[in-house]
């Protein structure tokens, strides 16, 4: 080799450390010494850091690793390892650590639409079309009022026919009674919400009329900052967190005019439905949880206590509860809505969404919401369109045969597609490669583990009420022990997987599928495509549904006869092309005329 760099960087890391002590002259590897003008600076040269470590530990260290190392390898990695990994691990074991603040995003993110095959966005901003509201009178029965979709609240507070403070007394006298059955109240916002509601009634009396959200109760899931209010993330050790400044999605709302009466619960740090106060209910079965994250959100929407909530998704958490609790749910594109002042889970996979009680509500929220902020390197302008009177006749649905006739899929999805085919929607049979997507979680365990890091690491975690084997506490302590080398393995999986996502949605325009079906989950999430949930009909269930893992010591309740349950299906479509998915859903919606029934008792 001509050059002394060039042998450094073809020699294992586990010769450097000896190569090193051979040219200072027999000095331990690590040693202090002057080096000549020029010389380059060489691996496994740092000073000695951290616990003694024995060829036992690496034999160890192979079984959860997946690899094997001869027995001359591991008594030369050992030899060096405190050398070795001294640099690599000094941010966090010091001397000269290094704190990474909570906004302090990654280097690199993860961009849908730098995948080949994914076309170019388009330069111009399309229509937004909503429906025309129906001239319906105001009922009488506040529970009617309370249960209206979002553009029927609007049409009757933009003609002061209801104002905003009785509607926020509504919502808030509703969120008191039913939220110590239901649990999904972390922090009622009752004097502010009542100002909020009085100022939205001077401007509209004024002829200052905002828009469709102006007046509008909503909920906001509490991982989203309020300031001067408690933003717990639904976790004990944050639960007396209170932050200086709003989110921008809450800064966007507000600027529109809608009230935001509640901080709703979530799953402790964004997982399931199990929050410090307990386990958010279904209102439709108060036997079994909401579904998760979004449990709050879903819960408090499907009962009438708000007009529409704020969700957040990393894998399957505005679809989930939005399916049980028999609402709809937006998931946007990633990047679409900017996740400023948000927790964060996953920088390359978290979403803000919707959960509302129709499809077009779900739409004018999104239009409300959406648009890069500085905040969030994530975040993009990308043009949002909708028109809720355009045909759907003629667009290309793609369908999974086997995954509708899986256990994941029921007569609900079957039917969905026999009216979508009805309407004028060209079916077509498709596949997905089977590959072990799930290996794609590698990254959500790794970048939730380094998310809360100091929680973990410090002990925090042990604080939290779940601590199943698949709870976060366990699931970040395993992440520190998670190769690196996996982890770059299962991002260039992930942009296999989103080159094949643009293939499938190449040849059609949009997708059904059952809605908690793992492969589709899983791999739209991580490619970043838009999802719409919708209530389809209902289903009768036998047994309570969990996210979390069976457990034989805690059962769930069975149910002798069956329970009457709404069901949703999911649309799926190309990435920033919501208006389609939302454009066939309403079609959807109005065929099968199912949305309007609500829970008994609430």
């Amino acid at each position: 080799m001509s050059t002394r760099r060039e042998f450094l960087a073809r020699m294992p890391v586990g010769l450097l450390g000896a190569w090193a002590a051979a040219a200072q002259g027999g000095q331990a590897s690590g040693a202090t010494q002057e080096k000549a003008a020029g010389a380059a600076p060489a691996f496994n040269t740092s000073a000695s850091a951290g616990p003694e470590v024995t060829d036992t530990t690496f034999a160890q260290a192979e079984k959860l690793a997946r690899v094997t190392m001869s027995t001359a390898h591991r008594e030369m990695a050992a030899s060096n390892w405190s050398t070795s990994m001294a640099g690599l691990l000094e941010r966090r074991t010091g001397p000269r650590t290094i704190a990474l603040t909570e906004a302090l995003a990654p280097a690199t993110h993860w961009d849908p639409r730098r995948v080949q095959g994914v076309p170019a966005l388009a330069a111009v901003n399309p229509v937004m079309r909503y429906s025309a509201a129906p001239e319906l009178p105001l009922p009488a029965d506040e529970r009617a009022i309370a249960y209206a979709p979002l553009v029927q609240l609007a049409a009757w507070i933009r003609t002061r026919r209801l104002t905003s403070e009785r509607l926020t007394r509504i919502y808030l006298d509703r969120l008191q009674r039913f939220d110590p059955v239901l649990r999904c109240v972390i922090t009622l916002m009752a004097e502010p919400a009542l100002a909020q509601a009085r100022r939205a009634d001077r401007e509209i009396a004024a002829g200052r009329y905002r828009g469709p959200l102006h007046g509008i109760p909503w909920g906001a899931k509490d991982l989203l900052d309020t300031a001067g209010v408690r933003t717990t993330y639904g976790a004990e050790p944050f639960r007396d967190r209170v932050p200086k400044t709003n989110a921008v999605v809450v800064d966007r709302l507000d600027a529109a005019g809608a009230v935001l009466v509640a901080k709703l619960s979530m799953g402790a740090l964004a997982l399931n439905d199990i929050w410090f106060g307990g386990q958010t209910m279904n209102p439709w079965l108060t036997e079994e949880g909401s579904g998760g994250s979004s449990a709050g959100p879903g819960a408090a929407t499907a009962a009438g206590l708000v007009a529409f909530a704020i969700g957040s998704e990393t894998e399957g958490s505005i679809l989930d509860p939005a399916m049980r609790c028999g609402v709809t749910g937006l998931r946007p594109t990633f990047g679409r809505v900017p996740r400023t002042g948000a927790m964060t889970l996953c920088w390359s996979l978290d979403k803000l969404g919707v959960l509302a009680r129709s499809v077009e509500d779900t739409m004018h929220v999104l239009q409300a919401i959406a648009g890069a902020d500085a905040g969030d390197v994530a975040s993009v302008p990308a043009p949002l369109g909708f028109d809720a009177d355009a045909e759907v006749r003629g667009l290309r649905i793609g369908y999974f045969p086997d995954w509708m006739k899986a256990p994941s899929g029921t007569a609900v999805d079957g039917h969905a597609l026999q009216t979508l085919r009805a309407l004028g929607l060209q079916a077509r049979a498709v596949t997905l490669p089977d590959w072990p997507y799930d290996n794609l979680n590698l990254i959500l365990f790794a970048e939730a583990a380094a998310a809360f890091e100091q929680l973990t690491l410090e002990g925090g975690l042990d604080a939290l009420r779940a601590q199943s084997p698949d709870a976060w506490p366990n699931l970040f302590r395993e992440a520190r022990f998670l190769s690196a080398v996996d982890y770059v393995q299962a991002d260039r999986f992930r942009r296999m997987v989103a080159e094949q996502m643009a293939r499938l949605l190449d040849d059609v325009d949009l997708l059904l599928v059952p809605t908690m079906r793992d492969e589709m989950l899983v791999a739209a999430n991580f490619t970043g495509h838009p999802a719409l949930v919708l209530r389809a009909g209902f289903v009768e269930i036998g047994e309570a549904r969990s996210d979390w893992a069976p457990d034989s010591a805690h059962p769930l309740p069975r149910f002798m006869p069956p329970r009457r349950v709404p069901y949703g299906v999911t649309l799926i479509g190309r990435l920033f092309d919501e208006g389609t998915i939302a454009r066939v859903a309403l079609a959807l919606e109005r065929r099968l005329g199912v949305a309007s029934e609500t829970p008994q008792g609430f």
